[in-house]
C-alpha cells in the first residue's frame, strides 16, 4: 500500500518593522501584534490535522509563529538551520526605487538569475529539500509542519513544480502565515497546494515580497 505523508511549509506572521528595513537574518525582529494573531489563526487552521513533528527556522519570527502550534499540539519544536531565511547582501538596508542609485546596491544587481545580491536560488533549494526529506521521514505516514520564510518556501514550490528558479518577487504566492503543502505518495511528490489561514487580516492589502 502507498504511504501518504504531508509536509506543510508555514511562513511566519507579520514582523514589527517600523523602519521597513530588509531584516533578513538579523536578530531581534519579532512578530507584531497582528503577526501574533496570524500565528494563532495558522494554528487553528491545522486543528484536526495529524501532525507528528514540528520544525522551525532558528530566527525569532519563525519560532514565535510556531508557539501557538506547539501549545496546541504538545510537540517539541526542532530548530533546523536549513529552514533559515536566505542570505542577502542588502540586509539592514531600507530599499526603495531610489536605491538603484546607491553604488552599494547597483554593484550587486548584475545577475538577477543567480541572484548576485544574495544566496543562490539553487543553494536555497538544496538545503530546503534536505530539510523537507528529514521532516518527511520524521512524520512518515502522517503530517509535519516546517516554519520558514517566503523565499525559501517559494523556492521549494518552484522546484517541486519543475519551474525555473529565477522569478519576479512581486509574483510570489507565499503570503504572511500562508501554508504551502507538499503531499507525498511514499517518496514521490503527488501534489502541491496552498492556503492562507490569515487572509482576512490582509485581504485588501497588496502582497509585498519580504522575509
Amino acid at each position: 500500500m502507498t504511504t501518504t505523508t504531508v509536509v506543510h511549509l508555514l511562513r511566519h506572521g507579520e514582523v514589527y518593522n517600523p523602519d521597513k528595513v530588509l531584516y533578513g537574518r538579523l536578530p531581534d525582529f519579532h512578530l507584531s501584534e497582528r503577526g501574533r494573531q496570524m500565528a494563532e489563526m495558522a494554528a487553528e487552521w491545522f486543528e484536526g490535522h495529524d501532525i507528528a513533528a514540528l520544525f522551525s527556522s532558528p530566527l525569532d519570527r519563525t519560532q514565535e509563529t510556531a508557539v501557538p502550534l506547539q501549545k496546541m499540539l504538545g510537540l517539541p519544536v526542532t530548530l533546523d538551520d536549513r529552514l533559515i531565511e536566505s542570505a542577502n547582501k542588502f540586509e539592514g538596508m531600507a530599499l526603495s526605487r531610489r536605491s538603484m542609485r546607491d553604488p552599494r546596491v547597483f554593484s550587486r544587481v548584475y545577475n538577477p538569475f543567480l541572484p548576485s545580491w544574495g544566496e543562490p536560488y539553487s543553494e536555497i533549494v538544496t538545503r530546503m529539500v534536505s530539510a523537507v526529506k528529514v521532516a518527511r521521514r520524521a512524520a512518515w505516514g502522517r503530517e509535519t509542519v516546517l516554519v520558514s520564510h517566503q523565499l525559501p518556501i517559494w523556492m521549494v514550490r518552484r522546484a517541486a513544480e519543475a519551474k525555473r528558479l529565477w522569478h519576479r518577487p512581486d509574483l510570489r504566492e507565499c503570503n504572511l502565515a500562508s501554508v504551502t503543502s507538499l503531499t507525498f505518495a511514499d517518496q514521490r511528490l503527488a501534489s502541491v497546494s496552498y492556503a492562507e489561514p490569515a487572509a482576512e487580516l490582509y485581504r485588501d492589502e497588496p502582497s509585498v515580497p519580504g522575509a
